[in-house]
């Protein structure tokens, strides 16, 4: 008799091949966990020797770019590395072959997800670490825990989705770079990833930043670093964008590569 595999396994069970093919490919796998160590050791070296306003409150320099680096970090491998990857596996043929298996899509994608949250959670460690042996950073912890915890978690699966629903506006592996930077650094700018966003920052930034998920979940992983207020409606947000890119990538995700 044919033994049934379920669900959950088969998907556990391609977490272990997606996380093989990302550790044998070292220089992408070295980049995506120096990336946010190298921006804040340089943004801190800058601009970490004063402090910002945040709200009502003066937090110390170096300490906000700990907070706003393990964001960094959660949406470049949830985000970037997802779409980017995804796309250059479609135009390689592999996504139209997984596709022929009886390998559920729901397998793929959902293993696809859960490894780039295991990596994004493995980065906030780093990222955290880092941040409290070089610059006595607080490590989220005590009553801002559980909801720090859950903006993680809504913010790496909402990223995800974004990413696979990106892919549908990429035409082709070589635009896939371009493409995926454009429609998310200015969004980091804005938000105040790269640079903080004091009390003097334009109205029409501010409005703009709140429009899309990225300040909203740097808001409420700020909360768990800074001591910041944490607004559920953050999460909220986060996650409405993430149903949405959910929707769409159901909807126009395509296995077969570009022509």
């Amino acid at each position: 008799m044919a033994r049934v595999v379920s669900g959950p396994a088969l998907t556990l069970s391609q977490v272990r091949y997606v996380n093989k093919a990302f550790w044998r490919n070292p220089t992408s796998a070295f980049f995506t966990f120096a990336f946010p160590l190298m921006f804040l050791v340089i943004f801190t070296s800058l601009l970490g020797h004063g402090t910002v306003a945040i709200g009502p409150r003066l937090v110390n320099t170096a300490t906000y770019y700990v907070a706003a680096m393990a964001s960094f970090a959660v949406i470049s491998a949830c985000y970037t590395n997802i779409a980017i990857s995804v796309t250059f596996q479609r135009d390689a043929g592999v996504l139209k072959r997984t596709n022929g298996t009886p390998l559920p899509t729901a397998a793929f994608l959902g293993a696809r997800m859960l490894h780039a949250l295991l990596v994004a959670v493995l980065l906030v460690v780093i990222t955290a670490s880092f941040g409290r042996a070089f610059y006595s950073a607080a490590i989220p912890g005590g009553a801002t825990l559980p909801g720090f915890v859950v903006m993680l978690l809504v913010g790496a699966a909402g990223f995800c989705a974004l990413g696979f629903a990106i892919t549908a506006a990429i035409p082709n592996a070589d635009a896939s770079p371009a493409l995926v930077n454009a429609t998310i650094l200015p969004l980091l700018f804005v938000s105040g990833i790269f640079i903080p966003l004091g009390n003097n920052t334009p109205a029409w930034i501010l409005w703009l930043a709140r429009v899309f998920p990225v300040k909203h979940f740097a808001d409420g992983m700020q909360a768990g670093f800074l001591g910041t207020s944490f607004h559920w409606t953050d999460v909220l947000i986060v996650a409405a964008w993430g149903l949405g890119g959910l929707m769409l990538a159901n909807r126009f995700f395509s296995w077969e590569p570009r022509r």
